[in-house]
This record gives structure tokens, C-alpha cells and sequence, in this order.
């Protein structure tokens, strides 16, 4: 049975493809073109009626260098079958399409992920007649974001971290910043990186974390409710919000949160107060140093 978490992987490269395409950029390295236009394409490879051949997410990408094919394939666990499809993958995309494959495998696995980037290689020894190397994201590549203002320039980026990275005890300093993060772009794109969230984390504790964190602030997602909000309302929300958050992760983080610190945070009315309060609820190793600047060297 296909999972969740394996959906939201690939579908995050049909809903936004271009924040995974600069990522790609700047994980691997690869000098990827500029894209100008996407099109999402039939993902059925089938040839003969009973040989089934699927990719996860295929989408042709339109550069001024010229076309090429994102084939995603999110990997939960090493399948040896995979070796003769990825390359039957290719070859078949090239001869249909004309335009140049390029594969990428996501997984939340690192033993998974040193498995996918070995190269398959077909022909005699010395003189392969068939080489494909599959790009892969992993937990090896893929940062760990726990600070709110790096998830912030970057919403995509810390959407990947939080996916691949966000599982037990640390789940909430991921999870808090991107939570963070998410209310400074438009609700919309906000709502449907929320969705992605909640699909891709295989972790339980990760889960009801991440449930917790987006209880107070969900309705900043709900589009286009969110637009309809007054101005006033929305920053009393969003003050609200930032308290309920603050909180949350100092208790998700198994801390003692005194009356004295609850209560100045609740008296709290400052939201850029509130924002650095709930970017050093991550961090703290006591509730009382929530008030003081002061990060783990």
C-alpha cells in the first residue's frame, strides 16, 4: 500500500516545482536551467498490458536551453527491482518524449539513500553498455533547519527538513520554525505546504507535533478566509497564535513552564517580542531563559 509520507515526497514536485528545482540547484550542486514552465505529464509507463511500469511524479520542465524531464520517485525502502525499472524508466521517457530524463529519488531513509545513488551499470565488465545515476535527497543532504529566520528564507527548503529530518524528540525545533516561517508567505501556498506536512512525517511524536503547532494558527491557512480577515483581527490573531506556539513547544519539548513564564507571555502584546520568544523556545535548555538571548554554543 502506497503511504502518505511516500505521496508527499513526489507531490511536492507537481505542487512546487520550482522551489524543489532551486533546492536541486543547491543540494547537488548541478547546474539545473533556469525553468520558464512546467507541465505535469501522464505518469503510466505501460507498455504491454502486463508489464506496469509507473513513475511517482513526472514533469516536464521548459528552460531557454530547452526541455527537460523531472522524473521523482520517492523511496521508502531499498527494492532491487528498482535497478531495472529506473533504467527502463529513462530510456522509455527519452524515446516518447525527446528531451532528456532526469531522475531523482527522495527518501527519509540515509541506509535507503546510500543504496539509490549506487550506479547501475548493464554491459560486461570494464565496458558498461548502460549507466544511470540517480540523483537522491536524504537525510545526508538535506539540512536540518531549527532556526525560524533561515526556514523563513526558504520556505521550501525547510519544508524538505522537516519531511526528511523531523522525527522524535527533535521534531519540535524543526517543526516550530517552519511552523514560523509559514505565516510570512501567502495562505494559500501556505495551506498546501501545511497538506505536505501533514502527509509526509512517518513519525508518530513528529505527527502530534506538528498537529499541535498548527491548532492556534490554522486559520491562517484557510484560503481565501484568511483575506477576508481585517487587518486588526488578523494581527490579534497572529499575537494569539505566537502565544499558544511559544508555549506548545517549550511543553512538546518536555520543559516545566513556571506561572510566572506563562503568564508574560500571555501579557505579551509585542509580536516581534513573541516571534523571538518562540524562536528561543526551540533552543532553551530552562522556561526562564526564554527571556534571555542566549543559544547552545
Amino acid at each position: 500500500m502506497v503511504s502518505s509520507s511516500h505521496e508527499a515526497l513526489h507531490h511536492f514536485g507537481q505542487k512546487d516545482t520550482a522551489g524543489l528545482i532551486r533546492n536541486f540547484q543547491k543540494l547537488f550542486r548541478v547546474p539545473f536551467p533556469e525553468p520558464c514552465g512546467f507541465t505535469v505529464l501522464n505518469t503510466d509507463l505501460t507498455e504491454i498490458e502486463p508489464v506496469e511500469r509507473r513513475v511517482d511524479s513526472l514533469v516536464r520542465v521548459n528552460t531557454e536551453e530547452g526541455d527537460y524531464l523531472l522524473v521523482l520517485e520517492s523511496q521508502g525502502k531499498k527494492d532491487e527491482r528498482k535497478r531495472g525499472s529506473w533504467p527502463y524508466y529513462l530510456s522509455y521517457l527519452y524515446e516518447e518524449y525527446r528531451c532528456e530524463p532526469v531522475l531523482i529519488v527522495m527518501t527519509q531513509s540515509s541506509s535507503t539513500a546510500r543504496w539509490a545513488a549506487q550506479p547501475i551499470r548493464f554491459g560486461l565488465p570494464g565496458w558498461s553498455s548502460l549507466v544511470v545515476r540517480p540523483m537522491v535527497l536524504g537525510p545526508d543532504n538535506v539540512p536540518v533547519i531549527t532556526d525560524e529566520k533561515e526556514a523563513a528564507q526558504d520556505v521550501s527548503l525547510a519544508v524538505l527538513s522537516a519531511i526528511t529530518h523531523g522525527k522524535g524528540p527533535r521534531a519540535a525545533a524543526i517543526l516550530g520554525p517552519l511552523a514560523a516561517a509559514l505565516e510570512t508567505i501567502d495562505p494559500a501556498s501556505a495551506a498546501l505546504l501545511v497538506q505536505l506536512v501533514t502527509s509526509g512525517l512517518v513519525d508518530s511524536q513528529a505527527k502530534e507535533t506538528w498537529r499541535d503547532l498548527m491548532a492556534p494558527v490554522n486559520y491562517f491557512f484557510r484560503h481565501p478566509v484568511a483575506e477576508q480577515v481585517r487587518d486588526e483581527g488578523r494581527v490579534e490573531g497572529r499575537i494569539e497564535g505566537r502565544i499558544e506556539m511559544t508555549l506548545k513547544i517549550l511543553e512538546l519539548r518536555g520543559l516545566q513552564v513556571p506561572d510566572s513564564v506563562r503568564q508574560r507571555v500571555q501579557a505579551c502584546s509585542d509580536l516581534d517580542q513573541l516571534k523571538a520568544w518562540s524562536e528561543r523556545a526551540v533552543h532553551v535548555a530552562d522556561a526562564e531563559d526564554l527571556f534571555t538571548d542566549v543559544r547552545p554554543e
